[in-house]
């Protein structure tokens, strides 16, 4: 959601993002969402699809006992509802899956002219891959037209007057559990593979391709994070965009930090030492504690741009060639309380060595956080 309206160009277009969810989301994730969407002036709404369409999915799942069960949940059949729980006066929507990571202006995507076609889609043909797909290995779907859901232009008209043939599409996978493997994706290809508008590729490319053609930067595309396709390797120019929004977040905090390392701890043991020590050293340095901001003057706006600062952290504007006594005084008054992250080109972090702060506990270097894709000088932080 982030990377989208961080890329909408201004003037800011008006944009409203739907947010498909179940019983599962929080009043404290909630207020994060809203948070984002007021930053960039724009606007949230929220659809417990769990509570508005019972009926449904209480049907998804009696014909297909996989729903539940498979690899993939209920939540993935949620976009074929889109057109019972959005107003009835939407006419047209994008769709896109949470892994996604949408490095461009989604305004390009949005002026296409769907005509009558249904869907708007990328085709598995259009990344040169050749999966083995079971609609098009039964010569049901010719494998040129099978597409990828994870984004999709919807054509809403369109798509109402057809709730009743993807209804009907449920018997058929009902009795043919074979083409139920990818869920909602196999659904939609079923229902709707001769009524789309093949897309470009840059509005679905798959990173797991990316990373096989040797992609070294990221380009100005739709970016699909799916099946595993973020990982802990920071050097990786994908895995450091994903980072790049994220630390713009509400979620980049210490909580999410040490759930993250807890999550990946098998992973994070596979890869280099250095990267396993840092994780740590950083998921206990947070625990319990506050960040606090030291930044000099001209990279304020970076600052704020790039660390999602709440309103409660405290920054310490400093102007070049400041002393250092009044910093040190400030830091040792809050420490144990407090992380000061250091935005400062060229900062001599060997006094605060000096003086007995510790680099990983007491204080951190901000640049070190920040993606090279935009700031070529300075690593990104080195595991997640």
């Amino acid at each position: 959601m982030l990377s989208l309206l961080e890329n909408i160009n201004t003037p800011p277009q008006s944009t409203t993002v739907h947010i498909l969810h179940d019983n599962t989301l929080t009043a404290e994730n909630r207020d994060k969402f809203i948070l984002i969407a007021d930053r960039y002036g724009q606007s949230v709404k929220f659809y417990n699809v769990e509570e508005l369409c019972k009926e449904e999915l209480s049907e998804i799942t009696r014909k297909i006992s996989s729903a539940r069960s498979s690899y993939f949940t209920i939540a993935a059949y949620y976009r074929t509802l889109i057109p019972d729980v959005l107003s009835s006066a939407i006419e047209k929507c994008i769709y896109l899956d949470s892994d996604i990571v949408v490095n461009m202006d989604i305004k390009e995507l949005w002026q296409i002219d769907l005509g009558q076609r249904i869907l708007g889609v990328v085709t598995s043909k259009s990344d040169d891959r050749k999966l083995d797909y079971n609609l098009c290995i039964e010569g049901i779907v010719k494998f040129e037209d099978y597409f990828n859901s994870g984004v999709l232009l919807m054509n809403m008209v369109a798509l109402r007057q057809e709730k009743k043939r993807m209804f009907n599409a449920l018997d058929f996978l009902a009795t043919n559990p074979q083409f139920t493997l990818l869920a909602d994706q196999d659904l939609l290809n079923y229902c709707f593979f001769t009524q789309t508008l093949k897309l470009p590729q840059k509005f679905n490319q798959v990173v797991l391709y990316s990373r096989i053609r040797g992609k070294l930067f990221a380009d100005k595309v739709i970016y699909h994070f799916a099946g595993a396709g973020l990982g802990l390797d920071l050097n990786d120019p994908f895995n450091r965009l994903w980072m790049d929004y994220f630390i713009k977040t509400p979620w980049f905090n210490a909580e999410t930090i040490d759930n993250i390392y807890k999550f990946n701890k098998k992973a994070i043991q596979d890869i280099c030492a250095e990267h396993n020590n840092f994780m740590i050293k950083l998921s206990a340095t947070m625990s319990g504690k506050t960040r606090a901001f030291i930044v000099l003057k001209s990279e304020l706006n970076r600052l704020v741009e790039n660390f999602s600062v709440k309103s409660k952290e405290e920054i310490l504007v400093v102007e070049s060639g400041a002393p250092l006594q009044k910093l040190l005084d400030i830091i040792k008054t809050s420490r144990g309380e407090k992380v000061f992250f250091i935005m400062a080109p060229n900062f001599p972090f060997q006094i605060l060595t000096e003086a007995g702060f510790v680099y990983g506990e007491d204080f951190l270097d901000c640049f070190k956080f920040l993606s090279n894709i935009k700031i070529h000088p300075y690593p990104l932080i080195r595991s997640m």
